[in-house]
């Protein structure tokens, strides 16, 4: 049972290296596109 715990703390330590591995290295920018919307101010 011991060893059962040990493999599942070794494979959450593992999936947060990855994730922070990914976080650093990966591509997250977020992708720029101009927006444009039309206001129609009334002047009165």
């Amino acid at each position: 049972m011991r060893y059962i715990f040990r493999f599942l703390f070794l494979l959450a330590v593992l999936a947060a290296v990855a994730i922070v591995a990914y976080a650093f290295i990966g591509d997250l920018s977020p992708q720029r596109a101009p927006v444009e919307t039309p206001i129609t101010l009334e002047v009165n």
